[in-house]
């Protein structure tokens, strides 16, 4: 069988996802989901921060880039993020929860939580 090599951008990204769930988790929140998908776009991470439902961003970049990981996260990319969890709570929570949207951005190897950033 062959499978066929990530590029390093998403290797990277996957790296960073697993680095944020495991960041979350120590933080108190549990993971729901991950890399949820719908004709939109896709969300990261889906956590529960007590009886809020977190939806995630999660941004990685290498150290000395010249846009930070914060930075990154555009109108669009909110916009599509937006339209991924109002998918999402329609197909899976009749009665939607309060909601966050946060971004855990990584930049080499410091790791900011930015709650409800949009």
């Amino acid at each position: 069988m062959f499978f066929k090599k990530l590029a390093p951008h998403l290797l990277r990204g996957q790296a960073g996802e697993r680095r944020a769930a495991a960041y979350l988790k120590a933080q108190g929140l549990s993971i729901v989901a991950n890399n949820i998908r719908s004709r939109y776009g896709e969300i990261d991470l889906i956590a529960r921060d007590g009886a809020v439902l977190v939806f995630v961003e999660v941004r990685s970049r290498r150290a000395g880039s010249q846009v930070s990981a914060a930075a990154s996260i555009t109108p669009g990319k909110q916009a599509k993020i937006r339209k991924t969890a109002l998918a999402y709570l329609q197909q899976h929570h009749p009665q939607p929860p309060d909601c966050r949207f946060d971004a855990i951005c990584i930049d080499g190897t410091q790791i900011t939580w930015l709650k409800g950033i949009f």
